[in-house]
């Protein structure tokens, strides 16, 4: 489903999506009630929304959008991306998926149609209604096996994600205790502009303190330290203490800023003490880390599938047999807080 107030925007989109034969334009709304409406009455698999419209407008209908459209994915394709970061990040909160920026009048270009066709392809089909909640291995494949979780206690928590993260993000923090005595590091895959903004938002839902990450900085119990969007968040010992180093090397996922060197800096410092999470998002970035933090004797959780926007990562490293848990983020929280000192002393 297309929704747009423009008749413009809407006929340019629907040709660009039509042109692909694996695609089709189950229904054209120009407001979001009229989506909601016309959501009551067909199923779809992705639901590209403007944000920029007459009536409640985009942004405030996600939530109703979502819950009528029925397992489908929300993609965000409005100007708004670009230029406003606090209505993208908003967006992705409530459980859009994806976005990507609406190019003026005229400059709906061949790449922005080969983006645009690649993101709804990685967004998939509707999630079944009756999708269970967790993983459950299917037979005795190497593909369905998961590793021993350790009951010690961890020192830090290493998150990785990419598309719909945002969303699986607020879910986890808002399960998360408020305090949980470790310090923990995020590498979301988000533009450089939004990451003040979203440092923001996050800390609000998580209810403590989160800044993008800078160079030297130390690590503190309970603040949530981010990547920045144009570098790695690694690790390194300092003198006294373990301290923060940006860096900007290539990387096999090509991601910029990438989980793998956040994962593999954790695991070599802090060995049994590390946990790693990686939440939906497509591609493969974090299995290398993940392997790494593994190997030193840290531990992995993955999102389940029916949580994910895009089940690529987690389930790379599902695959790897790297993954000692597969959860939803709210889950995942709890499994968190089950390791820590800090919740420990709490029962």
């Amino acid at each position: 489903m297309i929704v747009d107030d423009s008749t413009v925007a809407r006929a340019v989109l629907s040709r660009m999506v039509e042109s692909d034969p694996v695609f089709e334009i189950t229904a054209v709304a120009g407001s979001a009630e009229d989506a909601i409406e016309a959501l009551g009455e067909c199923r779809v698999d992705v639901v590209v929304l403007d944000l920029e419209m007459p009536g409640a407008g985009g942004l405030k209908s996600i939530p109703r959008i979502i819950a009528a459209a029925a397992g489908a994915k929300v993609m965000i394709v409005s100007s708004l991306a670009e230029d406003g970061a606090e209505q993208t990040v908003a967006a992705l909160a409530l459980g859009a998926a994806d976005t990507m920026p609406k190019p003026g009048t005229g400059r709906f270009n061949g790449k922005f149609s080969e983006i645009l066709l690649g993101k709804l392809k990685a967004l998939g089909y509707a999630a079944p209604a009756a999708a269970a909640a967790t993983y459950a291995p299917k037979g005795s494949g190497p593909q369905a096996a998961l590793r021993a979780m350790p009951s010690d206690p961890i020192d830090v928590v290493a998150i990785g994600a990419s598309t719909g993260g945002i969303h699986a993000l607020g879910q986890l923090f808002h399960a998360l205790p408020k305090r949980i005595g470790v310090p923990i590091l995020v590498t979301q895959h988000l533009p450089a502009p939004f990451m003040s903004v979203f440092a923001r938002q996050l800390g609000a839902i998580a209810h403590r303190s989160c800044v993008v990450a800078e160079d030297g900085m130390t690590l503190e119990p309970d603040r949530i330290l981010l990547a920045p969007g144009d570098a790695h968040l690694t690790l390194e010992p300092g003198k006294e203490e373990v301290v923060v180093r940006l860096s900007h090397g290539r990387t096999t996922s090509g991601c910029l800023p990438s989980v793998d060197p956040m994962l593999a800096s954790v695991g070599a410092i802090y060995g049994a003490g590390a946990l790693g999470v990686v939440l939906t998002g497509m591609g493969r970035d974090g299995v290398e880390g993940a392997s790494t933090l593994v190997a030193c004797g840290g531990s992995v959780v993955a999102q389940d599938e029916a949580s994910c926007a895009v089940w690529g990562m987690p389930r790379a490293v599902l695959e790897a047999n790297l993954a000692s848990a597969v959860l939803p983020p709210e889950k995942i929280a709890r499994r968190i807080a089950s390791r820590t000192e800090e919740q420990r002393e709490c029962r």
